[in-house]
């Protein structure tokens, strides 16, 4: 019965350890310096594709249209 209890105990305190030994090695950092951090965010963030360039003309299709209303209201007036 003592031999039994000494083996629970020690195949416990074995699993403890070996679980402490895990969650230490958890908090460590893959990256040494944040540059490497920022280097490989920046990475994963182009491979999803939210670095594209995707190019909006109304902005500049508004602007033309504004200066040809303002060229063309100078132009009725002046």
């Amino acid at each position: 019965m003592d031999s039994t209890r000494r083996r629970n105990s020690q195949a416990a305190l074995m699993s403890l350890e070996a679980a402490a030994t895990s969650a230490r090695g958890g908090f460590g950092c893959r990256f040494s310096t944040s540059e490497e951090f920022e280097m490989a965010l920046i990475t994963e963030r182009r491979a999803q594709g939210r670095y594209d360039q995707r190019r909006m003309r109304w902005p500049a299709i508004m602007f033309i249209g504004c200066a040809l209303i303002v060229a063309g209201t100078v132009l009725l007036f002046g």
